[in-house]
Formats: structure tokens, C-alpha cells, sequence
């Protein structure tokens, strides 16, 4: 450890060594420049996931993936990366967070390089898993090694609020820079952002950065990694072959598998003296309530940016650039709230105050579903920025809960929890409201007669493949196709709008019961 991370490391124990003092220290100031350091690889996975968001369309022209691929080029990220939080918050915790972010922060810059040059869509998809391989090693060390600087509940509360709008400025910049490289470069150019990161996070992780592990961590668990992925890759996979093929492939048997084996997972950690996740965690009301927020708000998000970023761009005929603008404000209502939220969050219960910003993203989502057919854009604006504040400050809340509900020594695992919520989250985002919006869509379209077979297939697949096949024909036919292509998806958004709501209205119900204000942990300053 360098002297500058070793006098963090210090200033932030000695006051909770001084005698008769029962309150956790405040921060140095040299901690605050820290939290910028780690807001890099936070800004680096958000940026990668709104980008590709706005990406989409000039991908599926360009790798002509189908309708599975396509959800596939978004999903295999999320879905390996949340497998594996919880090991490598687990692997953080034994061998030191700091080592891990740095290991990750690299092999991410360097498969991001690799997938900006993939030839084609299953390249991309296989850069995308080993991405999220890398990722898994980047967010819980980022808030596992909050809990370790900023002992003081107020001040991490503050920093946990820092690192949670972190996401939402990394969402605010990837649509705005992305659409620039969009609109000058190849697609691949979106993922070459990851690249001027890794300098100064080399640099500067190493002199700011103080190392911290579990002083008795457990033995490295390897039959609990391969369940917890065994778990959640069945269950994804069930739900997408469910929304494509229907009750008639191999769904139903996949999510069985999923399930079986999440409860072997569970089972196992209760059984072990050194669980790889202590899921008795879950049995505080905060702690398991906290998560369920996180994940129910995520799918909304995510669900919400999938379908919104297609309607903008293919339907309404905005350019990359004109797109990430529109959404703008609602990205930097989201930082605000979360930002707002800490002084709130000192006077206002967490089952008061939660279950109102949900409310308010609730309301987001029923504004789409009421108004798609608009032809201003206006309403999905006022939309984002109604569902922005509200899971910018939910989130803000729900994440100090679930770090405050845990012990210090486990703050890897417990960040890998709620990181786990954040991805299970973006992946069930595309896993489930894309495929029904998929679903829906091939359901609806109506193609013209004159369509070749393969013209045919080819626009029932996706609403960017129905854009290719319209460039093909004749004025008055491309009109026919595209506008019952218009049809065919926002019918599909308002669909998966109304399950936005149920979700925003669920997560309000589960905050309102369960969100107590966890008791300080020993050492720590309730303040």
C-alpha cells in the first residue's frame, strides 16, 4: 500500500480509535478525491450500457441479427456479469478489492477494443460475455471499498449518493457522445469509450485507493459459482424461448432447471460455515426489501431505454445525437434526485420516502402507455423525467440501506447483492419486456402482399429489419410497411408500459413494508 492510501487508511480509524469515542470518523478530504477515482469504472460500465441502447439500431443493420441475437448482443453482458457479482464480490473480499478493480478495469478496456471490431453478431455476443466477466470485478469493488472509506453513515450515505447518479451521469454522457461517434463513425466506434478510462484509473487507483479484504474470508466456494450461474442463465434463456416459441419449446423446462438449482445455491450458503452470500441477510426486512427495489426499478429503466431508444430513432426519425438529447433531461433529473434525496433521507422515513419517488416512475410509465401515439416527443420526455426522479432517489436510498445492513467485513458480498440486483435487473429489462415487445410486434405486423419470403422474415424479426426491408421497395409500399411497423411496436410499448407501472407500483408496496432504517453497525456513526 502507498504512503497516500495508507494515510487514508489511517486517518479514517483514528478517531474510532480514540478513546471514549463511540462514533465511526469522518472522512479526510483525500477520501472525496478517491470517490472521484472510483466513479471511472462506474462511468465506464454505465456508458457502455446506454450506448448500446442507442447502438442497436445500426448494429442490427449492420450484423442483421435476428430477433433472439439481437436481445442476446444486450443481454449476454448483464447476464454473465450478474452471475458472477456475487463470486467476485466474494473473490474481492478474500483477496482485496482494490487488486480486483484494477484486474477488471483492464481486461474491460481491452474486450471492449475486441468488440468494437466484431464481424459478426455472435462475435459481438461473445465479446459482450466477456465483458461482463470483466465487469463482474468492477462494481462491487467500487461500493464494497465506499463502506471501507467512509466509516461515517452521513458521509457514505452522500457517497453511496455520489456513486449511484455516477450510473446516471455515465447514461446522460453515452447517448450524447455515442451519437456523435454514430453519426461520423461505424457503431463499433461506442465501444472504444471504455478506452480512455483506463489510463488515469491505472494511475490513479494505486495512490488513492487504500487495499482492504475480509481479515477471515472463506475457502473459494467453486460448486457455488457454477449454481449461481446454473440459476440464472436457465431462467433468462426460459423466459426469452417462452416469448419467441411459446409454451411449445424448451421454456418451461429452463426455468424449472433455474429455479432447482437457485435453491440448491440457497441450501448450500446455509449450510456453510463461510457462505459465499450469507442469505440470511435477506431475512432483514431492509436489507432483502432494498434489493427487490433495486431490481423492480431496474427492469423498468432498462425496459424503458430498450423500447424508447428503437421508437425515437426508427419510428419518430431522430438521429443518434437528436435521440440521446431527448432523453437528457429525464438522465439528469435522475442525478439530481439522487443528489437531492441524502438531506431528505434524514427526516423522511425509507417506507415513506421510497414508495413516493416509485409513485412518480409509476406515473412515467402510464404517461407512455396513454400517450405512444402522440406524434410530439414530448410526452416520452416528460415520461423519462418522471421515471428518472424516482429511481434516482429510490435507488439512492435502497443502496445505503443494503450496505448499512450488512457487516464491514462483508461489504464485497453485500455490494455484489445489490450489484446483482442491478444486473438480474437490466437482464430480465430485455429478457422480459423486449420479448414480449417482440412477441407483440411479429403478432401485429402486417406485411404487404408483395413481400418475398425472406423480405417477409426478415421484417418480422425486428423493427430495425423492417426499416432495411422498407429501404427495398417501392415509396407507396415502404409507406404501407413502415407504417404498420409504427403500429405493430407501439402497440407493443404500450403493453409493456402497463407492466412498468405493476412493476413501479409492486416495488412501492414492498418498500412501504419492508424499509426500516437498519440499526448502525459497531463503530459506526448513525448520523
Amino acid at each position: 500500500m502507498t504512503e497516500n492510501t495508507t494515510n487514508i487508511a489511517t486517518q479514517a480509524t483514528a478517531a474510532a480509535s480514540a478513546p471514549g469515542s463511540g462514533a465511526a470518523p469522518r472522512a479526510p478530504r483525500r477520501a472525496w478525491v478517491a470517490l472521484a477515482v472510483l466513479m471511472l469504472p462506474v462511468l465506464l460500465v454505465s456508458v457502455d450500457n446506454t450506448v448500446l441502447s442507442f447502438a442497436l439500431p445500426e448494429i442490427a443493420l449492420a450484423l442483421e441479427p435476428t430477433a433472439a441475437q439481437q436481445l442476446w448482443i444486450i443481454d449476454a453482458y448483464p447476464l454473465v456479469l450478474a452471475g458472477l457479482l456475487v463470486a467476485m464480490g466474494s473473490a474481492g473480499d478474500r483477496f482485496g478489492r482494490r487488486r480486483m478493480l484494477l484486474i477488471g478495469s483492464i481486461g474491460f478496456a481491452v474486450v471492449s477494443v475486441g468488440a468494437a471490431f466484431a464481424p459478426t453478431a455472435e462475435a459481438l455476443i461473445a465479446a459482450r460475455a466477456a465483458l461482463g466477466f470483466f465487469g463482474a470485478m468492477l462494481m462491487p469493488s467500487t461500493l464494497s471499498l465506499l463502506r471501507t472509506i467512509f466509516a461515517d453513515r452521513e458521509q457514505r450515505r452522500l457517497a453511496i449518493a455520489i456513486w449511484a447518479t455516477g450510473f446516471a451521469a455515465g447514461s446522460a454522457l453515452g447517448p450524447i457522445v455515442g451519437g456523435v461517434l454514430l453519426e461520423h463513425f461505424a457503431w463499433g466506434s461506442v465501444f472504444l469509450l471504455a478506452v480512455p478510462v483506463l489510463v488515469p484509473l491505472i494511475v490513479l487507483v494505486p495512490l488513492l485507493i487504500p487495499e482492504s479484504r475480509d481479515p477471515a474470508p472463506g475457502a473459494i466456494d467453486v460448486p457455488s459459482i457454477l449454481l449461481s450461474l446454473a440459476a440464472m442463465v436457465p431462467i433468462v434463456f426460459g423466459i426469452k424461448s417462452i416469448a419467441t416459441e411459446g409454451l411449445g419449446g424448451f421454456g418451461i423446462q429452463a426455468i424449472v432447471l433455474g429455479v432447482f438449482c437457485a435453491a440448491w445455491f440457497v441450501r448450500r450458503q446455509l449450510r456453510s460455515a463461510t457462505p459465499m452470500l450469507d442469505v440470511r441477510l435477506f431475512a432483514k426486512g431492509s436489507f432483502g426489501g432494498a434489493v427487490l427495489v433495486n431490481l423492480f426499478s431496474v427492469i423498468a429503466l432498462v425496459g424503458f431505454l430498450y423500447f424508447v431508444s428503437q421508437h425515437l430513432q426508427l419510428i419518430a426519425g431522430l438521429s443518434p445525437v437528436q435521440a440521446g438529447v431527448a432523453l437528457l433531461p429525464g438522465l439528469v433529473a435522475m442525478i439530481i434526485a439522487g443528489l437531492v434525496v441524502v438531506p431528505i433521507a434524514r427526516r423522511v422515513r425509507p417506507r415513506v420516502l421510497v414508495p413516493t419517488a416509485l409513485g412518480l416512475s409509476g406515473l412515467g410509465y402510464l404517461m407512455i402507455a396513454l400517450m405512444t401515439d402522440a406524434e410530439s416527443i414530448a410526452p416520452i420526455v416528460i415520461a423519462f423525467v418522471l421515471l428518472g426522479v424516482g429511481i434516482g432517489a429510490a435507488e439512492t436510498v435502497s443502496n445505503e440501506l443494503i450496505l448499512s445492513s450488512a457487516p464491514s467485513d462483508k461489504a464485497g458480498a453485500a455490494s455484489a447483492v445489490s450489484e446483482t440486483a442491478y444486473e438480474l435487473g437490466a437482464v430480465l429489462g430485455t429478457a422480459v419486456l423486449g420479448s414480449i415487445l417482440a412477441a407483440h410486434y411479429r403478432s401485429a405486423l402486417a406485411l404487404p402482399a408483395s413481400l418475398t419470403s425472406a423480405q417477409a422474415d426478415a421484417a418480422r424479426e425486428t423493427l430495425a429489419g423492417t426499416t432495411a426491408v422498407a429501404d427495398q421497395l417501392p415509396a407507396g409500399v415502404a409507406d404501407q410497411l413502415l407504417a404498420s411497423a409504427a403500429a405493430a411496436f407501439d402497440g407493443g410499448v404500450v403493453l409493456t408500459s402497463l407492466i412498468g407501472v405493476a412493476l413501479m407500483l409492486a416495488a412501492a408496496v414492498i418498500a412501504a413494508v419492508t424499509l426500516r432504517n437498519p440499526q448502525p453497525a459497531t463503530g459506526e456513526s448513525s448520523r
